[in-house]
Protein backbone atom coordinates (compact mmCIF):
# COMPACT_ATOMS: atom_id res chain seq x y z
CA UNK A 1 0.00 0.00 0.00
CA UNK A 2 1.16 3.40 -0.86
CA UNK A 3 1.46 6.14 1.87
CA UNK A 4 0.33 9.48 0.39
CA UNK A 5 3.06 12.60 0.90
CA UNK A 6 1.95 15.19 3.77
CA UNK A 7 2.23 17.91 1.96
CA UNK A 8 -0.23 16.62 -0.99
CA UNK A 9 -2.69 16.16 1.82
CA UNK A 10 -2.20 19.29 3.30
CA UNK A 11 -2.79 20.93 -0.02
CA UNK A 12 -5.75 18.83 -1.00
CA UNK A 13 -7.53 19.98 2.54
CA UNK A 14 -6.66 23.52 1.86
CA UNK A 15 -8.33 23.50 -1.74
CA UNK A 16 -11.51 21.25 -0.45
CA UNK A 17 -12.19 24.28 2.64
CA UNK A 18 -11.27 27.19 0.17
CA UNK A 19 -14.06 25.21 -2.49
CA UNK A 20 -16.11 25.25 0.18
CA UNK A 21 -16.25 28.59 1.88
CA UNK A 22 -16.59 30.12 -2.02
CA UNK A 23 -19.92 27.88 -2.39
CA UNK A 24 -21.48 28.67 0.84
CA UNK A 25 -20.65 32.46 0.53
CA UNK A 26 -22.34 32.30 -3.31
CA UNK A 27 -25.56 30.51 -1.60
CA UNK A 28 -28.31 33.18 -2.44
CA UNK A 29 -30.94 34.26 0.76
CA UNK A 30 -34.36 31.97 0.50
CA UNK A 31 -37.18 34.83 0.77
CA UNK A 32 -40.15 34.15 2.36
CA UNK A 33 -42.94 33.46 0.21
CA UNK A 34 -45.92 34.11 2.52
CA UNK A 35 -44.61 37.48 2.76
CA UNK A 36 -43.55 38.11 -1.27
CA UNK A 37 -47.27 37.19 -1.80
CA UNK A 38 -49.05 39.31 0.58
CA UNK A 39 -50.91 42.34 -1.07
CA UNK A 40 -49.62 45.79 -0.01
CA UNK A 41 -51.93 47.73 2.09
CA UNK A 42 -54.29 50.24 0.85
CA UNK A 43 -53.23 53.74 0.39
CA UNK A 44 -54.10 56.09 3.30
CA UNK A 45 -56.75 59.04 2.40
CA UNK A 46 -56.29 62.60 3.82
CA UNK A 47 -59.85 61.56 5.41
CA UNK A 48 -58.47 58.70 7.13
CA UNK A 49 -54.90 60.43 8.51
CA UNK A 50 -55.00 60.75 11.85
CA UNK A 51 -54.61 64.60 13.13
CA UNK A 52 -51.10 65.90 13.43
CA UNK A 53 -49.25 64.61 16.35
CA UNK A 54 -52.04 62.18 17.77
CA UNK A 55 -53.18 58.95 16.51
CA UNK A 56 -51.80 55.70 13.86
CA UNK A 57 -49.72 56.34 11.13
CA UNK A 58 -48.64 53.23 9.07
CA UNK A 59 -45.33 53.63 6.74
CA UNK A 60 -44.61 52.16 3.56
CA UNK A 61 -43.22 49.25 2.66
CA UNK A 62 -39.42 48.94 2.12
CA UNK A 63 -38.56 45.80 -0.07
CA UNK A 64 -35.45 44.66 1.01
CA UNK A 65 -33.00 41.65 -0.02
CA UNK A 66 -34.72 39.36 2.58
CA UNK A 67 -38.36 40.73 2.41
CA UNK A 68 -40.54 43.61 2.78
CA UNK A 69 -40.52 45.63 6.00
CA UNK A 70 -43.29 48.27 6.97
CA UNK A 71 -43.40 50.11 10.63
CA UNK A 72 -46.66 51.75 12.38
CA UNK A 73 -46.19 54.13 15.02
CA UNK A 74 -48.53 55.35 17.51
CA UNK A 75 -48.39 58.92 18.02
CA UNK A 76 -50.08 60.82 21.44
CA UNK A 77 -49.21 64.67 21.56
CA UNK A 78 -46.68 64.66 18.68
CA UNK A 79 -44.55 61.83 20.37
CA UNK A 80 -44.11 58.66 18.99
CA UNK A 81 -45.22 56.00 22.14
CA UNK A 82 -45.19 52.86 20.50
CA UNK A 83 -43.17 51.85 17.24
CA UNK A 84 -43.74 48.27 15.65
CA UNK A 85 -43.18 46.03 12.47
CA UNK A 86 -46.30 44.96 11.08
CA UNK A 87 -44.14 43.42 8.17
CA UNK A 88 -40.95 42.04 8.38
CA UNK A 89 -38.47 39.23 6.96
CA UNK A 90 -39.33 36.02 8.17
CA UNK A 91 -38.52 32.03 7.92
CA UNK A 92 -35.22 30.63 8.52
CA UNK A 93 -32.31 32.20 9.47
CA UNK A 94 -33.89 35.61 8.45
CA UNK A 95 -36.96 34.94 11.31
CA UNK A 96 -34.11 34.36 13.79
CA UNK A 97 -32.45 38.02 12.78
CA UNK A 98 -35.25 39.58 12.77
CA UNK A 99 -36.92 38.55 16.04
CA UNK A 100 -33.44 40.13 17.04
CA UNK A 101 -33.50 42.77 15.87
CA UNK A 102 -37.38 44.56 15.45
CA UNK A 103 -37.73 44.91 19.20
CA UNK A 104 -33.87 46.78 19.32
CA UNK A 105 -35.53 49.10 15.98
CA UNK A 106 -39.13 49.54 17.64
CA UNK A 107 -37.05 50.70 21.05
CA UNK A 108 -34.35 52.88 19.36
CA UNK A 109 -37.24 54.61 17.48
CA UNK A 110 -39.31 55.34 20.33
CA UNK A 111 -35.75 56.56 21.88
CA UNK A 112 -34.49 58.77 19.19
CA UNK A 113 -38.17 60.10 18.30
CA UNK A 114 -36.96 60.02 14.30
CA UNK A 115 -35.67 57.63 11.96
CA UNK A 116 -32.39 58.82 12.62
CA UNK A 117 -31.45 55.02 14.81
CA UNK A 118 -28.48 52.89 14.40
CA UNK A 119 -28.36 49.40 12.33
CA UNK A 120 -28.68 46.51 14.24
CA UNK A 121 -25.08 44.54 13.61
CA UNK A 122 -26.09 41.09 11.84
CA UNK A 123 -29.63 42.92 10.55
CA UNK A 124 -28.23 45.66 8.36
CA UNK A 125 -31.04 45.03 5.49
CA UNK A 126 -33.85 44.78 8.06
CA UNK A 127 -32.74 47.95 9.50
CA UNK A 128 -32.24 49.91 6.66
CA UNK A 129 -36.12 48.83 5.32
CA UNK A 130 -37.40 49.60 9.09
CA UNK A 131 -35.93 53.29 8.87
CA UNK A 132 -37.01 53.39 5.33
CA UNK A 133 -40.26 52.66 6.51
CA UNK A 134 -40.40 54.68 9.93
CA UNK A 135 -39.61 58.22 7.69
CA UNK A 136 -42.18 57.46 5.45
CA UNK A 137 -44.60 56.98 8.71
CA UNK A 138 -43.11 60.09 10.01
CA UNK A 139 -43.75 62.04 6.79
CA UNK A 140 -47.50 60.84 7.03
CA UNK A 141 -47.73 61.94 10.37
CA UNK A 142 -46.47 65.80 9.64
CA UNK A 143 -43.33 64.92 11.32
Amino acid sequence: MKKSHPVRRALLATVATVSGVVLLLSLKPASDPAAASAPPPPPVSAAQRPAPGAGTVTGAVATTQYGPVQVRLTLSGGRITRAEAVQAPGGGRSGEITGMAVPRLNQAAVTAQSARIDAVSGATYTSEGYRQSLQSALDQAGG
